[in-house]
């Protein structure tokens, strides 16, 4: 779907419908990013493919390169939570109890639209603070036209949890599906894949799938030998002899999760700290299909936190902005995002009421 246009579809629907408040680009760029998280999962690739329309854009209407980069970066961390999300399946794979990925994807509905909007939230005060410039509103012929040219490739999202919900599919066929889907969509209805742009995304999605399911094999021998010299029961001892309280047991491991994040990439550290840390959480009542969507969004920070922020890099080559100066001025998002990780770990039933009235699992 990136190959195929999508991005730019979605930036026109965000436009039309937000975009003529003050720092309405700021919004635009989040609600595009929530919208493409629906079909992608992934962070980079988020920020690759908004930050590709949107950035630019955002330069030609006098937006500080700083704030089009931070608001990119932190944005394409929604997409970790809104469904699909492969990194959730690796989550799945680690943990070895079989987390239910339908469970996993329909809890990261609520906190993936909640962090959503209060990044839009920040994008609208920074902007206010900054006195960027206003939008304009098309009319509602043109936001009409704009959505409906966007559902085609939204239909994606729909095809995939649907499918695993019906139990039709299975995560593996519900993509595979999809994928023909999508060839179809980009061919017949956008008719912006042509051959070079096919064979790119097939070649930077074999190469995707065969990183995952080598973590995913690395995950289960690592599960293996730690369950093997107890390490969970240590780790679980150690943090009991600092406190039997959930509250702060989950404020420990978040601010350790936050820690590794800023010099760890996400896949390893899921595999590595989830068959460690999941069951100290469970030790103290967290259910486990919620501490996987504390995880995301923990480490989906971390993407963003220098000195190995990936997300953030990317980006600022996009935007030609140095690191640093996107740092000196990233704070009020990062903010943003760690005060949504403190509603998501400690009000639960903003994850797990979806997953039990549509019982996912």
């Amino acid at each position: 779907m990136c190959r195929a246009g999508i991005a730019e579809r979605l930036v026109n629907v965000a436009d039309a419908a937000v975009g003529r408040v003050r720092g309405g680009l700021g919004i635009v760029n989040v609600g595009a990013s929530m919208m493409f998280g629906a079909v992608s999962g992934s962070a980079i690739a988020s920020a690759s493919a908004i930050g590709s329309t949107m950035v630019p854009l955002m330069t030609e209407k006098d937006y500080p390169p700083d704030y089009s980069v931070n608001v990119t970066v932190t944005a394409a961390i929604v997409g970790l939570l809104i469904p699909p999300s492969h990194n959730m399946i690796i989550y799945s794979a680690a943990s070895g109890i079989g987390v239910s990925i339908g469970d996993l994807l329909l809890a990261g509905v609520f906190p993936g639209l909640l962090t959503g909007f209060l990044l839009m939230l920040a994008a609208w005060l920074v902007a206010r603070s900054r006195k960027l410039p206003f939008g304009h509103f098309p009319g509602w012929r043109a936001l009409i036209r704009a959505a409906a040219y966007a559902i085609p490739g939204l239909m994606t999202a729909i095809i995939i949890m649907g499918g695993i919900l019906s139990g039709m599919f299975t995560p593996t066929e519900s993509s595979a599906i999809a994928v023909i889907y999508t060839i179809l969509v980009g061919v017949l209805v956008y008719r912006s894949l042509g051959w070079s742009s096919f064979w790119e995304a097939a070649r930077k999605s074999v190469r995707t799938a065969a990183l995952v399911l080598f973590i995913i094999a690395a995950a289960t021998a690592f599960g293996f030998a730690l369950a093997i010299l107890e390490v969970p029961a240590q780790l679980g001892g150690a943090i009991g002899t600092l406190t039997d309280n959930p509250i702060l047991t989950l404020l420990v491991i978040n601010l350790m999760l936050l820690a590794l994040g800023t010099f760890m990439d996400m896949a390893p550290l899921i595999v590595i700290t989830t068959p460690i840390l999941l069951p100290v959480a469970m030790g103290v009542g967290v259910d486990p299909v919620h501490f996987g969507i504390i995880m995301m969004l923990n480490l989906g920070i971390g993407l963003v936190t220098p000195p190995v922020g990936s997300v953030l890099f990317v980006a600022s080559a996009m935007g030609r902005v140095p690191v640093v100066e996107l740092v000196r001025t990233i704070w009020p998002f990062y903010l943003t995002l760690i005060a949504a990780l403190v509603i998501v770990t400690y009000l639960p039933a903003r994850s797990l009421w979806l997953p039990g009235v549509m019982g996912g699992g």
